[in-house]
């Protein structure tokens, strides 16, 4: 059996526990809370490198695991071990001294605006420019998009409906009962797809016929490979390191959130920032990830791995901050601005316009694309 753990994923792996350690020992040396520019700097520099580290790890070992398990539990893998390190993030930067009561909402729409724009679009794009019109499964992207639909509108615009212009402050029973139905359907939405109805996420063959559905369970609930020992062993190890990898983002997640919020702070930048930072550093290895699939002509994995990361990004951060948020008494604020509002509208409206048939055309990439930077201007000039 060749060596799974390779030498350049030994070395990745001393490099990022170094940093750890070196966070976790001299952690009274390094004072986080009465930084200077030059010191917080140097602490970014050296936090956002060893996050990248770890999270092209994450992606390389969650990758391998995709192609000996297959779709789509590959990229549910990937997917979810992703978000994991966003709610991390953004727990750790709720958690900390600096006011954050709209981090959750600017990273879920940041992640929107991130992925099913500039990724999406650059996806579209990119690969029609190799390959022409491009397939993908419709009936599984309509399933993501409906999802997209109700979570997005539960946590992002239902707030302004029910306290006022801007958004506000869930009650109680509002927060709970937010969580609470967030999590039961991504659940649902999650045992929907690896069970009877995973044939909708893969790439569709040419000339597929349907299947009953009595058929398609039993396939679903039977292995299709009978998996060797020696293949055991691999999918367990790389399990293990992809674990090793995880840790580390988690273990410096309060310490990148402090500088975060320093940098914003100290250069008056919009506070919008430290949500889309956050996106922008977790989801570029899953983006890279998602645009190298469609450019593979692949094109329904790039959609699983875009739609399905912001339906995890949803599922996962809105009970995640509310829960916080009831937990430690601060204030957390899920409203979306009348810009925003509008951006999230024209996104879900594109998107639903992009995947209404059974294959890309590259000039809706384009315009995914204006709409992006549309975002990125407005963020800079509201």
């Amino acid at each position: 059996m060749k060596n799974i753990v390779t030498k350049s994923t030994s070395i990745r792996l001393a490099l990022v526990w170094m940093v750890v350690l070196a966070f976790i020992f001299f952690g009274e040396a390094i004072d986080m809370n009465n930084l200077q520019p030059t010191t917080a700097a140097l602490y970014f520099t050296i936090l956002l490198g060893t996050i990248i580290l770890a999270s092209f790890g994450v992606v390389k070992e969650a990758d391998a695991l995709a192609h000996k398990l297959g779709e789509p539990y590959g990229t549910l893998i990937l997917t979810l071990s992703i978000v994991l390190i966003e709610v991390v993030l953004i727990s750790a930067v709720m958690l900390g001294p600096a006011e954050s009561a709209t981090i959750g909402k600017d990273s879920i729409f940041a992640v929107m605006m991130i992925i099913m724009n500039l990724v999406v679009g650059l996806s579209i794009l990119m690969g029609g420019l190799k390959y022409g019109e491009q397939a993908y499964n419709a009936q599984g992207t309509l399933t993501y998009l409906s999802m997209i639909v109700v979570l997005g509108g539960l946590a992002l615009l239902l707030p302004n409906s029910i306290i006022g212009a801007g958004g506000g402050a869930f009650s109680t029973t509002q927060a709970v009962s937010i969580a609470t139905l967030t999590l039961v359907l991504y659940v649902c939405f999650l045992a929907y797809q690896i069970k009877g109805y995973k044939h909708l996420y893969m790439q569709p063959a040419a000339g597929a016929v349907s299947i009953p559905f009595q058929e398609r369970a039993k396939a679903a609930t039977t292995p299709e490979t009978t998996h060797t020992k020696t293949a055991s062993n691999e999918i367990l190890i790389r399990s293990i390191v992809l674990v090793a990898m995880v840790l580390p983002i988690v273990l410096l997640s309060h310490n990148m959130a402090t500088v975060v919020d320093y940098g914003i702070s100290a250069a008056q930048l919009p506070k919008e920032l430290g949500g889309i930072l956050i996106a922008i550093i977790v989801f570029t290895p899953e983006s890279i990830t998602a645009i190298k699939a469609a450019m593979n002509n692949e094109f329904q994995r790039a959609i699983n791995l875009c739609h399905g990361a912001f339906v995890s990004t949803v599922g996962l951060t809105v009970p995640a901050v509310l829960i916080i948020g009831l937990l430690t008494g601060k204030q957390v604020l899920f409203g979306l601005t009348s810009t925003e509002t509008l951006l999230f509208s024209l996104t879900l409206l594109l998107s639903f316009i992009s995947f209404a048939g059974k294959k890309t055309t590259p000039i809706l990439g384009i315009i995914h694309l204006v709409l992006f930077a549309m975002f990125v201007l407005l963020v800079f000039s509201p």
